[in-house]
């Protein structure tokens, strides 16, 4: 399917990484991201949807003071974050500290932090 287009969508996003295959692990062991070889040889991935795409990057330090914080919906947080423990990141936030919205952060095996949304919060189901 090809991704929604329209002025002010979010479409890309860079990921700052010392160790490309240790992110790309990371990412799709957690998130299921499919990932890509790109012409230009770089490693690539789209979200879970097909709407947002994006690499990782080298030579950039990794961003593990939220200011511009990413938040990815997940269907449970508690099991994500699960995951990423199991998989070499570690919970900044855990899951309930920002009630009613079930929303946890975490910081991947660079030190990025991120922050979970669960579906169901967002869709009030």
């Amino acid at each position: 399917m090809a991704p929604t287009f329209g002025h002010g969508k979010i479409a890309y996003l860079e990921i700052p990484t010392a160790d490309v295959a240790r992110s790309v692990s990371f990412y799709k062991a957690v998130f299921g991201w499919p990932i890509k070889l790109r012409e230009d040889r770089a490693t690539a991935f789209d979200d879970g949807v097909g709407e947002v795409s994006g690499t990782w990057v080298t030579g950039r330090p990794p961003s593990p003071t939220p200011g511009l914080l990413l938040y990815v919906m997940v269907k449970s947080v508690g099991a994500t974050l699960e995951a990423v423990v199991q998989n070499g990141g570690r919970i900044i936030q855990p899951m309930g500290e920002d009630v009613p919205e079930l929303i946890g952060r975490f910081a991947d095996p660079d030190g990025n932090v991120l922050g979970l949304a669960e579906q169901s919060a967002q869709t009030g189901g």
